[in-house]
């Protein structure tokens, strides 16, 4: 991508947040030397700055600031203004206390006193238990400089080289003898029942001159480290190139001395351009050929039920609208299909005031995603602007409670429903209740257990105040016009005496029918969901916001077409409830993903503990509810238009 196309990216991206007055944190101000700063590389003597983040794990879903581990701080922390994508998240960054200035690499340098924990102090015992416990689950650090990622790169199978955006504390060897985690990369790490703490890291930066290209100056493309666990004896005489490693015994059974040091070198690569200077990241994850798989496996379902559809609306139903509407009425009224139930088909459903609220507030999910999505195929979303896809995602919720209320106002009064304040009020609060009530037990448990994920209670009140402020009224708006406006106009009278239903076979019974709907549509995204799945819960990087973008295409299809192919066959055999039915069949999607969110939990995730438990099953019912309500107005409104348009087309007396 050119240099300027990016800056145009970055440009129309700040655009938009000033429009919607939330900042975002920038890293790269000090340590990005351009042109006219410095009169040659060589005498340049900037400050580089590194930030550190919030520590997580796979194995426990409660991520921990770095100031909660007994590591070495900053003498003046300073914090940068997060948006409020990365306070969702729990991301807390500070300033480190490693410091160096560009082009002036060292070999070994102590980063702050020696931390000395002591057997009969209870601080201590608290302190050096809390980094067990981070080195005994694999947490892993996460340092930033200049807005990118330090990554620990190493070699895996068949000569590729992994990229990993964080490293580890240390590590253990079990009592058994057996390494855990990072203690396979050193056959030093052999003693049962003891941890190995990587007090010390080999920091590598890459710049980008501008030497050659008629500037002065540098751009910084790439950090790397390299973890090692040395032993130091004493901090003034300080040795980082080998040494016995630093082992802390399981048992604390002596005082324990940690020394942390560091050394940085410089490189200077000018292959590497500053626009794709996260290339390196991202091809290390090799997912292409799976999504394109996944990509396939997708489109032959959609053929398949495309030509179903077709087969249905240019042979089938042709045949059956000629027939209709042949001049020999008396022939044509004896036989069965779906022209038999006319005059019930748009009969009002029971519970018509949710299924408006469900719909309502599923249009606003369905505009909110695709506009999200759209904006992340256009680069504004990428990973380097951290928290910007969950706060692009928030504020287009709460900017499209106007279509929530108009919809589902105007399906109501459809119903025929004269209870708008109702209507209004549940519009505006049950889903997004739900939601906010979910989330808020979530941060009370993540408040007990001390987390980086807790929402500040400011933010809470924030959130609150652009629902209340914003959404609400917003959602008021629209269920006025939608209330000023006449009653969707239906192409058919309905009957005053409801119609007899005759007895239905097993798969037009509505069950069968709702399980079945949703299969195909999963069947569609199975291959995407793991990988996000994987984002969220095992702290890799997402990027391939094309290949969503193509498969959320692909589900809005698959969910349209299953659900109108399934409410032919069911008004055929003359069941005209098809209100709920339209929208549970392809709603029944999410209870799909919800079972394939149990079997990724006890299948690929290692999370132990009952309140890491806790917060991943009620996060995953937040993600189901909303995915529910998502599909769910995708295939009612399919169906809606698909029975306006062949009811149209016959001729009623």
């Amino acid at each position: 991508v050119p240099e300027r196309l990016t800056l145009l990216v970055r440009g129309g991206w700040w655009l938009c947040y000033a429009f919607t007055g939330i900042l975002q944190a920038q890293f790269r101000a000090t340590s990005v030397l351009r042109k006219g700063e410095c009169k040659s590389i060589h005498t340049c003597t900037y400050d580089i700055q590194l930030f550190v983040n919030r520590l997580d794990s796979v194995e426990s879903v409660l991520p921990y600031e770095y100031d909660v581990f007994d590591f070495c701080k900053d003498v003046k922390e300073l914090r940068p203004s997060e948006n409020l994508g990365q306070v969702l998240f729990g991301e807390r960054i500070e300033s480190s206390p490693y410091k160096f200035k560009f082009n002036q690499g060292f070999k070994c340098k102590l980063v702050c006193s020696t931390k000395t924990y002591k057997q009969g102090n209870k601080d201590d015992i608290a302190k050096l238990d809390f980094i067990k416990m981070g080195m005994q689950l694999n947490y892993q650090h996460h340092w930033i400089i200049d807005n990118m990622p330090v990554t620990w790169c190493y070699d895996v199978e068949d000569g590729q080289k992994y990229c990993n955006p964080g490293f580890p504390i240390g590590c253990l060897v079990a009592g058994d003898g057996r390494a855990k985690d990072a203690c396979v990369i050193n056959s030093e790490f052999n003693k049962k029942n003891t941890f190995y703490v990587f007090n010390h890291v080999d920091i590598k930066i890459k710049y980008h001159s501008g030497k050659q290209e008629g500037w002065t100056g540098a751009r910084l493309v790439a950090a790397t480290l390299e973890p090692k666990s040395i032993k130091h004896t004493d901090e003034k005489n300080l040795n980082c190139d080998g040494g016995n490693p630093m082992e802390v015994p399981a048992e604390f059974n002596g005082d324990v001395s940690i020394i942390y040091t560091y050394a940085v070198t410089f490189e200077e690569d000018n292959t590497i351009k500053w626009a794709s200077r996260w290339d390196y990241i991202l091809v290390s994850m090799p997912h292409t050929n799976i999504q394109w798989f996944s990509i396939m496996n997708s489109l032959v379902i959609v053929l398949f039920l495309s030509g179903m559809v077709a087969m249905i609306m240019l042979r089938t139903l042709h045949k059956d609208i000629a027939r209709y509407n042949q001049v020999d009425q008396e022939d044509a009224q004896e036989e069965s299909g779906w022209k038999q139930v006319h005059g019930d088909v748009f009969r009002p459903p029971r519970k018509g005031m949710l299924l408006s609220v469900f719909l309502g507030q599923g249009t606003q999910i369905f505009i909110m995603t695709f506009i999200t999505l759209f904006l992340a195929c256009l680069g504004f979303l990428s990973p380097a602007n951290r928290g910007a896809l969950m706060t692009c995602a928030v504020v287009l919720w709460v900017l499209l409670g106007t279509p929530a209320g108009y919809v589902s106002a105007r399906l109501y009064k459809t119903f025929g429903g004269e209870k708008w304040k109702t209507n209004v009020l549940l519009t505006a609060l049950l889903c997004p209740g739900i939601v906010f009530a979910d989330f808020f037990l979530m941060n009370l448990i993540l408040w007990g257990e001390g987390s980086s994920a807790a929402i500040p209670f400011g933010t809470l009140v924030a959130i609150l105040a652009l629902w209340f402020g914003i959404s609400v009224p917003l959602t008021f708006v629209g269920a006025y016009f939608g209330f000023k406006k006449p009653a969707i106009e239906q192409p058919v009278r309905t009957n005053q005496i409801p119609r007899q239903i005759p007895e239905q076979s097993f798969f037009t019974k509505p069950i069968p029918g709702i399980v079945m709907g949703g299969i195909l549509p999963f069947g569609c995204i199975f291959i995407q969901l793991f990988f996000i799945l994987n984002s969220i819960w095992s702290h890799q990087m997402y990027y391939m916001f094309g290949f969503l973008f193509l498969v959320f295409i692909i589900l809005l299809i698959t969910c349209s077409e299953a659900t109108i192919l399934l409410c032919y066959f069911h008004l055929c055999a003359e069941d005209y409830h098809w209100w709920w039915r339209s929208f549970l069949t392809s709603g029944f999607t999410a209870v799909y993903l919800f079972i394939y969110a149990v079997h990724y939990f006890f299948s690929k995730l290692q999370i132990i503990g009952m309140a890491s438990t806790i917060l991943y099953f009620g996060y995953t019912m937040i993600m189901v509810l909303i995915f529910f309500l998502f599909t769910g107005t995708i295939g009612f409104f399919a169906c809606f238009w698909f029975v306006n348009k062949i009811y149209s087309v016959v001729k009623v007396d």
